[in-house]
């Protein structure tokens, strides 16, 4: 009775002090903006492959087994820390093995997981301490950040001992007493095997200590998760369910710009009743503060493991730029624990700081390439991305603060429908000497084709990638493709302007274009870039434009597939190629299959793959509005990273399949010297050369 009287006390102060942990927690989540959740069935087999299936980890085999084995072995170990309360507060003993043969197989599995658990937390910390990994260091990993995981790893190793050693004396005390023991315990009956001759008084005494000791370090390690970086033990499974489900490729939209811009659009909508705003209610674009941020990013913020995936790819990182998505996550958390208790009590405090410039630098926020190589790699879907988004919404809408080459590319879109100074007028000069059909000529002529094609800004102005246009009108002219497009009548998608922060340019675009393609009836979208794909793709749809998008290389695949289309060497032969994935078309959307279907196809040529490939490529560089802007300080460019593993894997030709990418990679090849002996094409641009058109 005794024993289960202060088993009952410590159960209250722990969950005395863990309930005063999770309300000052939850007062700081009302802080912050809404974010929608549905589709429940999605989420809950997300929440079994990525959580409890641990898929993400698994992308880096060995570290990931070893990872994933603690973790299952702690929803092993869970259940007899289960039956461990139950016992104490019931003055039971091993409750659960009414279950018979399932409590023989939950007992062997704990005990062998907490020997595997136990030499792991071992691993983990010799890598830590001697191995000097290099995602575990940086400018946000200070002292106190490698104090918390050593600690938290020390805890989890003496909750382990203490486990074994409870099995153990419980094995030598039950056979010393002559009763039968309840459950299998493999290694604990091992080691009770060095142990000698103890009586049942010694033995019992210490199954004692270790029942205690394991039951406490236990309650304690409840508590101090909250503060530690391992509170992703109790977050993590919880934030992998309310992740997004969208491709990673998709920004979500702001509907109150689309309000702004259709009353610009629409003079009778200025009529309309405004929206009542909420009494003291900031209408602030984007993210400045913690306060601005929607509950589902500071979620993140809190199952954040620091483990450093997301800046160990990430390319601003790699090549030495301010920019860590591991440091924004660790910023927005700090940020709301510096001024969450000041807006609890008073929700207009100002303490004269700011998640920007105060944690975040806008330098870190414009190195970004959006290239979602972070996302892709968090072990619990963290979407950084999205954040860092929404901070340079604030800076372009609410302060007018982006660098001078983007703030010249938003006004060439504005003036001249794309990001530089052309003429609109000018946007079919690429297609002199060839019979390119017109929208607006089939129309007249009561006719409507299965596809328009989109030439996208890229495609119609930049010296380059205007060839690779032609080389695919020659394609769908030889096939007799029934497309046409909208010459001048084309502006740009607005994508460049979204990930650069201006929402309402973006929109204002967005929304004339979808009007556009509504006129001409337009079905089905074909496009060379994979920044319009995901944008028409994933995006447009917020905004009425439902479309079947297809990228060219799926076009080329499929056409490939069927055997319509038949490659030959011509000039090809001996080649080797290898193929740079294009983020906006592989990370974002998945897509890797089909531009290697197009390379393989050249006959007489090979194909090999750079050491970073698919959904482990390195971005070239450009998206993000990276493309119209200097470089951030750093060691070097992204694309020489990039070119650097073309040159890596002695390739005579580096094939793109997006505009962005190939001039990227055409100035890597120039910076580097090999334009001699390295080609870059795009791969509608080998289609042609294999056809002999």
């Amino acid at each position: 009775m005794t024993k289960s009287i202060v088993f009952a006390i410590c159960i209250l102060i722990t969950l005395g002090v863990f309930s005063y942990t999770a309300f000052r927690i939850f007062r700081f989540f009302k802080l912050t903006k809404a974010y929608p959740v549905k589709d429940w069935g999605k989420r809950f087999v997300v929440m079994m492959k990525v959580a409890f299936g641990q898929t993400k980890i698994f992308r880096r085999p060995t570290l990931g087994l070893m990872h994933a084995l603690v973790w299952w072995g702690f929803i092993i170990i869970l259940i007899g820390s289960v039956e461990m309360i139950i016992d104490g507060l019931a003055g039971t003993e091993r409750v659960l093995s009414v279950l018979g043969p399932v409590y023989d197989i939950i007992t062997s599995l704990g005990d062998v997981f907490a020997l595997i658990i136990l030499l792991l937390i071992f691993a983990f910390l010799f890598r830590r301490l001697f191995m000097h990994i290099k995602r575990f260091s940086g400018v946000e990993m200070k002292h106190i950040s490698h104090m918390d995981a050593n600690f938290a790893l020390s805890l989890i190793g003496l909750l382990m001992i203490s486990l074994l050693g409870m099995n153990t004396f419980y094995i030598i005390y039950t056979h010393s007493a002559g009763h039968e023991i309840v459950g299998l315990f493999p290694v604990s009956t091992y080691i009770a095997g060095f142990f000698g001759e103890l009586s049942p008084q010694q033995s019992f005494l210490w199954h004692e200590i270790n029942w205690w000791s394991h039951i406490l370090w236990i309650f304690v390690f409840a508590n101090v998760l909250p503060y530690s970086k391992h509170f992703h033990v109790f977050m993590s499974v919880p934030n992998v369910f309310l992740s997004r489900l969208e491709p990673l490729g998709y920004l979500p939209n702001m509907p109150e710009i689309t309000d702004e811009v259709k009353l610009m659009m629409d003079p009778n909508a200025a009529f309309a009743d405004p929206p009542p705003e909420e009494e003291g209610q900031i209408n602030r674009f984007g993210v400045l503060d913690a306060e601005d941020v929607t509950w589902k990013n500071y979620l993140d913020s809190l199952a954040c493991t620091e483990c450093g995936r997301c800046t160990a790819v990430c390319p601003a990182n790699i090549t030495g730029k301010l920019l860590s998505p591991r440091k924004i996550m660790m910023d927005l958390r700090a940020r709301m624990k510096e001024k969450g208790p000041g807006l609890v009590k008073d929700k207009n405090y100002n303490d004269e700081r700011s998640l920007i410039r105060s944690y975040i630098s806008e330098e870190e926020l414009w190195a970004c390439t959006t290239c979602n190589a972070c996302a892709q790699e968090c072990p619990v879907n963290i979407n950084h991305p999205s954040l860092i988004m929404d901070m340079r919404r604030y800076l372009v809408m609410e302060e007018s603060a982006a660098p001078g080459e983007l703030n010249a590319m938003f006004t060439n879109i504005e003036n001249n429908g794309a990001p530089w100074q052309f003429s609109p007028e000018d946007r079919m000069l690429w297609a002199e000497g060839l019979e390119v059909p017109l929208m607006a000529d089939l129309q007249a002529a009561g006719k409507t084709p299965e596809y328009l094609l989109w030439i996208g800004s890229a495609g119609a102005f930049d010296d380059r990638y205007k060839k690779v246009s032609k080389e695919f009108v020659k394609v769908l002219n030889h096939l007799k493709v029934d497309y046409a497009v909208l010459g001048t009548e084309e502006v740009d998608s607005g994508d460049v302007a979204r990930r650069a922060g201006n929402e309402m340019l973006f929109q204002m675009q967005s929304l004339m274009i979808i009007e556009t393609m509504n006129m001409y009836g337009v079905k089905k979208v074909l496009t060379a870039c994979p920044h319009d794909y995901n944008t028409f793709k994933n995006e447009y749809p917020d905004l009425g434009g439902n479309f079947e998008v297809i990228h060219h290389s799926q076009f080329l695949s499929e056409l490939i597939k069927k055997g319509k289309l038949k490659l030959n060497a011509n000039g090809l032969a001996g080649k080797k190629i290898t193929f740079h994935d294009p983020c906006y078309l592989g990370r974002a959307n998945g897509e890797y299959k089909a531009p290697r279907v197009v390379v393989s196809a050249v006959e007489g040529s090979t194909m090999i793959e750079m050491k970073r490939n698919k959904s482990f490529a390195l971005c070239c560089g450009a998206g993000g509005g990276q493309m119209f802007k200097e470089a951030e300080k750093g060691d070097k460019e992204v694309f020489l990273e990039r070119i650097e593993d073309v040159i890596e894997c002695k390739a005579d030709i580096v094939a793109t399949a997006c505009p962005f990418c190939m001039v990227m990679m055409t100035d890597g090849i120039k910076y580097k010297n090999r334009e001699e002996d390295m080609k870059n094409y795009d791969i509608v641009e080998l289609v042609s050369i294999g056809m002999g058109i």
